[in-house]
């Protein structure tokens, strides 16, 4: 997964995660807003097939991108739950 830091800021971050799609961006923005210390967390895929953009602006100084590796983690997590749910 290629990802590219268009704006990066003390409470704000905008990120374009190539070959992604609406499944992904969709759990991972819904695991982000999870996160008390988040304003705003959305993405937008401008044309059919171009990459989404993820925005995400955080309450305070709490680091965005540090948001955004924990909800990867929680959602690995509950993947991985998954799977060995359905290896039983």
């Amino acid at each position: 997964m290629i990802v590219k830091v268009l704006e990066l800021e003390t409470n704000k971050a905008r990120l374009v995660i190539q070959g992604e799609g609406h499944t992904f961006m969709n759990a991972l923005t819904d695991e982000i807003l999870r996160d008390p210390g988040v304003d705003v967390a959305k993405y937008t895929i401008e044309f059919q097939f171009s990459d989404p953009e993820l925005l995400v602006t955080t309450k305070g100084r709490k680091d965005p991108l540090l948001v955004i590796r924990d909800a990867c983690k929680r959602l690995s997590k509950s993947c991985d739950k998954l799977i060995k749910g359905l290896e039983k």
